[in-house]
């Protein structure tokens, strides 16, 4: 069976094209009548010249400032649109895996309590709490505690989410934000390091070891990325902002519902 070419784009482009090349002649034309009629009224051609001459040395400082204003405008706009499809599909991200993988972070980690007051988000956290609490994580040292059941319920999870992962890294938009590419690399290879091994529940104590070192590396970054991700949504979207503050996975009375 031939496949069909689709011609829709090359046609737009030559309509576009055309679409350019007639108002350029307009343009043109218009101000050659506009020029050939002030002469006719005026009758003087040399001072029609010299004012011809004098807006025609200026013309490469009006290009040259309208490109920059333009080009600073289009680039602020498409510099928001890349933040925001960038942010939908962190959005997503966490709504498919970060946090339900942060929560398994933190019921593996006995040392939670030293940094759950920093973490306990409110409504009316500013930039400054947000940073505190980012800050924080700096000196964090998490006491990662592994049970055959984490390891075989961490195992299930991630290998669920493999394929999902690996399409996000494949995500163009992505390649602007490091740290977000990192806490991606950082799961999938944790992903891969619990995969590989066949008999999950009697590992060595240096295998342990290991894996307990590949979590924290994701989990510290996991909670980096969740706290910008809340940042945003406060900012953006304060009804979501809202859900995430009841079901923040670092408070251990957290629920949908809202108190009376």
């Amino acid at each position: 069976m031939i496949p069909v070419i689709d011609r829709c784009p090359q046609e737009n482009l030559m309509k576009r094209s055309s679409w350019y090349i007639w108002l350029a002649v307009v343009l043109i034309v218009t101000s050659i009548i506009i020029f050939i009629a002030n002469y006719l009224i005026f009758h003087n051609l040399e001072e029609e010249m010299f004012l011809f001459m004098e807006e025609l040395a200026f013309i490469p400082l009006e290009v040259l400032i309208v490109t920059l204003i333009i080009d600073r405008l289009l680039g602020e706009r498409e510099k928001r649109t890349r933040f925001e499809k960038l942010n939908m599909v962190i959005g997503a991200f966490f709504t498919d895996v970060g946090s339900k993988l942060l929560g398994m972070f933190i019921s593996i980690d006995s040392n939670t309590d030293s940094i759950r007051k920093k973490m306990m988000l409110t409504a009316d956290w500013e930039e400054k709490e947000f940073s505190t609490a980012k800050d924080s994580l700096s000196d964090y040292q998490p006491v990662i505690l592994l049970k055959p059941s984490d390891l075989i319920y961490l195992k299930e999870f991630l290998l669920q989410k493999r394929d999902f992962i690996l399409r996000l890294l494949e995500n163009q938009n992505l390649l602007e934000n490091e740290s977000f590419t990192d806490l991606l690399w950082a799961v999938s290879h944790l992903n891969e390091e619990i995969s590989s091994r066949k008999d999950i529940v009697s590992l060595a104590k240096p295998d342990l070891d290991h894996l307990a070192n590949d979590m924290r590396r994701a989990y510290i970054a996991l909670i980096g990325q969740w706290l910008d991700y809340m940042r945003h949504l406060q900012k953006k979207y304060p009804y979501l902002y809202s859900l995430s503050v009841r079901l923040n996975p670092f408070n251990p009375d957290a629920k949908a519902e809202i108190a009376s």
